[in-house]
């Protein structure tokens, strides 16, 4: 972990990445006092496939056309 004040960050910004790869954690600080904190992103994750997703989703008893129908009579 490094911290750095305000001034600081903005003379490194050029280098932030790889400061920030080096550290690990970045602690913003002001007069001394912890401000902010800086983490590198987490990875890309995979986005899910729509054929994934619908075999998560549990099968409904009745279609949606019903469902949206009855909705629509209630109001």
């Amino acid at each position: 972990m490094k911290k750095l004040s305000t001034r600081d960050i903005r003379a490194v910004l050029p280098q932030l990445e790889e400061i920030l790869a080096r550290e690990g954690e970045i602690v913003i600080t002001r007069r001394g006092k912890p401000i902010a904190r800086m983490l590198p992103a987490g990875g890309q994750r995979a986005v899910p496939s729509h054929a994934a997703l619908r075999a998560k989703m549990p099968r409904l008893d009745v279609g949606s056309e019903v469902l949206i129908r009855l909705d629509r009579d209630e109001r």
